[in-house]
Parts: C-alpha cells; sequence; structure tokens
C-alpha cells in the first residue's frame, strides 16, 4: 500500500485546533473574569483605600488591615511549609527512589491530603491550633493551616522537579567523588528549581485564596493586628465577607479582588525573579 501524506493530515490538524480551542477558551475566560474584575472595581481605588481600616462594615473605608493580615497568613505558611516540603520531596526523590512501603504510604497520604476539601482543614486547624494547643483566632493558627493545606501541592511538585534532574548528573557528581549533600545542594536543587518554583507559586495561588479554612482559624476581626497571636482578617474572607454579608458592598469585594489578583501577581514574579537570581548564582559559582 503507497503512503498518501493527505490521509494522515486530518487527525494531526484535528488535534491541532482542539487544542488552540482549549487555550483560546481557558485565555477568554480568565481575561473575561479579570476584565469584569476591573469594570466593576477600578473606580474604588484610591491610595486611602489601600491604606485605612474599614468603615461601615466595609462600605467605607479601606482595606489596610486586611493587606498586612494577608501578608502575616502567607508568611506565616511559607515558612513553616516550604522547609518542610522541600526536605520531604528531597527524601521522596533522592532517599525512597525505590519505592518502598513507607516511600509508597507517604505518597498515597500526600495525594489523599490533597483532594480533602479546605472547610476540613479549617475544622483541624481550628481543633488543633486553636483549641488544643491554646492559639485562638489568630494569624498564626490560620497561616499553620494554610500550610497544611500547601503542603501536598508542594511536595508533590518538588519531588516531581527533583526527580525530572537526569540520572546521569548523579552518576557524574559520584565518580568525581562530590559527597551526597554536595551534589544536592550544587547539582539537583539548581537543576530542579522550575520544578520548586512551580510547586511554590501553586502553594502561593492556593494560600492567598483560601478562605474557608481562615474562617475557622484566623478568625474575622478586621482590626491592624498587633502581633502573631492577634485575630487578622484576609482580603479573601472580607471578599467573602462584603459580597455575602455586607448589602451595598459588591463594589468595595471587586476593588479588593483586584488587590488580591494584583498581589498574587507581585508575589509570583518576584517568587520566580528570586528563583532565577538563584539559579545564576549557583550556575556562577560552579
Amino acid at each position: 500500500m503507497v503512503w498518501q501524506p493527505g490521509r494522515t493530515d486530518w487527525p494531526d490538524r484535528t488535534v491541532t485546533v482542539v487544542v488552540w480551542l482549549t487555550a483560546l477558551t481557558v485565555t477568554g475566560v480568565f481575561l473575561w473574569i479579570v476584565g469584569d474584575v476591573l469594570r466593576h472595581g477600578l473606580s474604588g481605588l484610591s491610595w486611602g483605600f489601600l491604606i485605612e481600616g474599614p468603615r461601615d462594615t466595609g462600605r467605607a473605608g479601606g482595606i489596610g488591615p486586611m493587606i498586612v493580615s494577608t501578608l502575616l497568613v502567607l508568611g506565616v505558611c511559607l515558612a513553616v511549609s516550604v522547609p518542610i516540603g522541600v526536605g520531604t520531596a528531597v527524601w521522596l526523590a533522592e532517599f525512597a527512589r525505590g519505592g518502598g512501603l513507607f516511600g509508597r504510604l507517604v505518597r498515597w497520604s500526600l495525594d489523599v491530603l490533597a483532594g480533602v476539601p479546605s472547610i476540613v482543614f479549617g475544622l483541624f486547624g481550628n481543633a488543633l491550633f486553636c483549641i488544643y494547643l491554646g492559639m485562638g483566632f489568630s494569624i498564626l493558627s490560620g497561616g499553620l493551616t494554610l500550610a497544611c493545606m500547601v503542603l501536598p501541592l508542594l511536595i508533590r511538585s518538588c519531588e516531581a522537579g527533583l526527580r525530572a534532574v537526569p540520572d546521569d548528573y548523579r552518576k557524574a557528581a559520584t565518580a568525581l567523588g562530590l559527597s551526597r549533600s554536595a551534589v544536592l545542594w550544587r547539582i539537583l536543587l539548581p537543576a530542579a528549581t522550575p520544578g520548586l518554583v512551580v510547586g511554590l507559586v501553586l502553594g502561593i495561588g492556593r494560600a492567598l485564596g483560601e478562605t474557608a479554612a481562615l474562617l475557622f482559624t484566623s478568625g474575622y476581626v478586621d482590626r491592624m493586628p498587633g502581633s502573631l497571636m492577634d485575630s487578622g482578617r484576609t482580603l479573601s474572607v472580607h471578599i467573602y465577607d462584603l459580597a455575602m454579608n455586607v448589602p451595598g458592598g459588591q463594589n468595595r469585594a471587586y476593588a479588593t479582588a483586584i488587590v488580591l489578583i494584583s498581589l498574587l501577581l507581585i508575589v509570583n514574579v518576584l517568587t520566580s525573579h528570586l528563583a532565577d537570581r538563584w539559579l545564576h548564582r549557583r550556575i556562577t559559582r560552579t
């Protein structure tokens, strides 16, 4: 049978069209959502809106305390989740590569935890951090709860990034007589930086956008927090309150959503930039 190129072109073209349509649909939905938020919320943005406290249950004033509370909760979350997540990912990727029983149990547990609804994490955080450990409704309780939520996603993404590093790197480093810690710090982690950044960005996105878990842990107070043990309302919780519980607060909710999206973009860009600089320094020193 003589091969005819025209007979096999249509499956490739069909797949290409489907892929492009999917990408355009996702992009269109994203632009639609962002455009709708900007259309309703731009008029409410001002410098005073960013630094002042709320008045009249959020109908007036600003979101200064919410921005501070959000950054503090995110800081606690990252300070706890990043060292534990990267360390666990290194263990799974480098020390449990053989797929032993304990390693398989850890991976299965992480996959299950990644699918647990956020409200369940909120109830867990309320029972453990707020009540049992006596932290009460506080920024520390909210940050630790978010760390528990972020860890499964962060660990699995970092593990995938480390496993994507070719084994030739490890063999060549071993042949040169490098220690295991030197191989990990100077070769594997820099090579796995893209995967680590993906996990970190996804974790930050989930932490910044979380609402249900924080209602049970960090609290609902809209004043400026004085310490990590104070209760604090994050931006996502404030958006929920304005949209659902405050008549006439929709425009303020849209304006707060713009700030939250902008904060997410800034943190993601800054994270990627710092990771690129760290990778460049490691390569230069090596």
